[in-house]
């Protein structure tokens, strides 16, 4: 039972391993690798080739299936070109596995020490990130050794020797076993490594191991598209068009499985070398054979996943894609283009509240009450959305991008709440009393609506981009329109001295309505207090405001 545990236990040290290298280089080197895969996709081949380089650093085609399905779902590549590089994907995954079937244990102590020292000495930079990779590594080779160790003294115990020696091959088998212990351990890589050493300590028979590692191949392509099962159409076509391959390629294998042995063992020598070679030369067969025919699966894709019809924006995809948590940089961008659609709708609303005003529209009124029940929504997906994303995975960069995010929505749902209280008290005290603003009122609550929604597209735009220049004009507008709502509070005033009719009949709601305004114009402002903080170029007074100055 103790040497049972120990092999368990080794087993589960290489998962942990392949999943700390995997996470710890998405850590350090996540908006870089998407931006070399976006950079990269030009062809079929280019794209293969940087699907190589990337799953080989990351150590998962898994990973690097969810990246390139999200540049599909926000329609940066094409499908053909995604699937090639799922391709080469399956290649780097391969290489890697070679790389780790070499005895280098010697190195685990080296990588465990060195990455230990720079976690705990910079745990929030990125040599302790890297550091974090290091560990990884260090216990995979570790754990390799321990499988190897503890099977040797297992397969010394009669009872397992007789259990071994009563098994057959069953070839389906095997394919459904190591596919389940792929999607199981979420690493194809670590399945593979582990049949490798299995076979080498005369655990399993070599025919055994290939069905295994047929079945690893498969289960990596189900395993995307499990992780994909509630994202929009567009990602999950990826992972789809993926496992068409790996099945495709699976069934053309399996009755070679055979010949390999017979033809291959005796150049490749030791049994965990056949192993690792034949995922190799089936990642690469695989590779080579359907390069050409990435349209053909892309049509087959489309077919089975169709695109849904557009027919209004209760059907609208939402960008919270939940695949993306596992790569926190794209998941921070999932949230920002959600939230820019959240402020794509507030503008609707202020855009459309002028229209209230003007022709007392009641139907538009309501309809745009409603839209703040969206807005809501919104703000609390969104919310929810970035808990889930591990504050220790992101950089510097990326957790002052998760602070603007939330604070850009706090503000965006605020906005909407007051211009719903606006709409009800425009229904109230103007459309059914059957009141009008006056001339000079109307044209001052047009030009401040005006000013508004300039500053909110200059809000959206200091949110999106982050320039400093653009930040600091858009606090320049907060005291030029404060200084207009006070100017316009005093003319009001003397409207009402000249017994203005319809100024004294409005007098209540015009008041409240500059004021409101001025609420929004804030919270719109108050957008570039984070970006001016992060560049250091904000007021010392204001250093540690990055809400609202109700009273400015």
């Amino acid at each position: 039972m103790k040497h049972l545990l120990n092999l368990l236990a080794a087993i589960a040290l290489l998962v942990w391993g392949t999943h700390l290298v995997r996470t710890g280089i998405l850590r350090v080197f996540g908006a870089n690798l998407r931006q070399i895969l976006a950079r990269s996709i030009s062809n079929r081949f280019t794209a293969a080739l940087s699907g190589i380089g990337v799953t080989a650093l990351v150590q998962s085609s898994t990973a690097t299936s969810l990246i390139v399905s999200s540049f599909v779902g926000q329609g940066l590549v094409s499908l053909p070109l995604a699937l090639a590089v799922m391709l080469g994907a399956d290649v780097g995954t391969s290489l890697m596995t070679v790389v780790f079937s070499f005895d280098l244990s010697w190195l685990s102590p080296l990588c465990i020490f060195v990455g230990v020292v720079l976690f705990l000495s910079k745990p929030e930079t990125n040599a302790g990130r890297f550091g974090r990779v290091l560990i990884g590594l260090g216990l995979m080779l570790m754990a390799l050794k321990l499988v190897g160790t503890s099977t040797q003294v297992l397969t010394q115990a009669p009872a397992v020797r007789a259990l071994l020696e009563s098994l057959g091959s069953d070839l389906l088998l095997e394919i459904t076993v190591g596919a389940f212990l792929a999607v199981v351990s979420y690493s194809s890589l670590a399945v593979v490594l582990l049949t490798a050493t299995l076979v080498g300590t005369s655990v399993i028979a070599s025919d055994v191991a290939l069905g295994l590692v047929l079945g690893a191949n498969l289960g990596s392509g189900l395993l995307a598209v499990i992780t994909t099962a509630r994202s929009a159409i567009e990602v999950r076509r990826v992972p789809l068009g993926n496992l068409m391959f790996k099945v495709l390629g699976v069934a053309i294998a399996a009755p070679f499985v055979g010949l390999w042995l017979r033809y291959a063992r005796p150049y490749l020598g030791e049994p965990a070398s056949v192993v690792v070679m034949f995922h190799l030369t089936f990642n690469l067969l695989v590779g080579i054979a359907f390069i050409g025919w990435t349209q053909v699966i892309a049509g087959w894709v489309e077919k089975l996943l169709p695109k849904p019809p557009k027919s209004s924006l209760g059907s609208r995809l939402p960008h919270l894609d939940p695949s993306a948590l596992t790569t926190p940089s794209l998941a921070i961008s999932c949230a920002a283009r959600e939230a820019l659609y959240q402020a794509d709708m507030v503008e609707t609303m202020l855009r459309g509240m002028l229209e209230v005003i003007r022709k007392d529209d009641l139907a538009l009124a309501e309809a745009l009450r409603k839209m703040d029940d969206t807005v809501d929504e919104l703000y609390s997906s969104i919310k929810y959305y970035l808990t889930k994303i591990s504050r220790e995975a992101l950089d510097e960069q990326e957790s002052r991008r998760w602070t603007d995010i939330i604070s850009f929505t706090i503000n965006m749902e605020q906005i909407g709440d007051i211009i719903e209280r606006v709409l009800l008290d425009i229904e109230d005290k103007k459309i059914r009393p059957r009141r009008q603003f006056s001339e000079a009122g109307m044209a001052e609550i047009v030009e401040l609506h005006q000013r508004l929604t300039d500053n909110l597209r200059l809000g959206m735009s200091v949110f999106l981009n982050g320039n400093v220049r653009d930040a600091q004009k858009l606090l320049e507008e907060k005291a030029r329109f404060r200084d207009l709502e006070r100017a316009y509070a005093s003319t009001h005033l003397g409207r009402l001295s000249a017994n203005t009719l319809q100024s004294q009949e409005t007098s209540s709601l015009h008041i409240d309505l500059i004021s409101d305004l001025k609420r929004i114009n804030s919270h719109i402002c108050s957008i570039a207090y984070p970006i001016l903080d992060s560049a250091a170029a904000l007021a010392p007074n204001r250093q540690l405001s990055t809400g609202v100055d109700e009273k400015a």
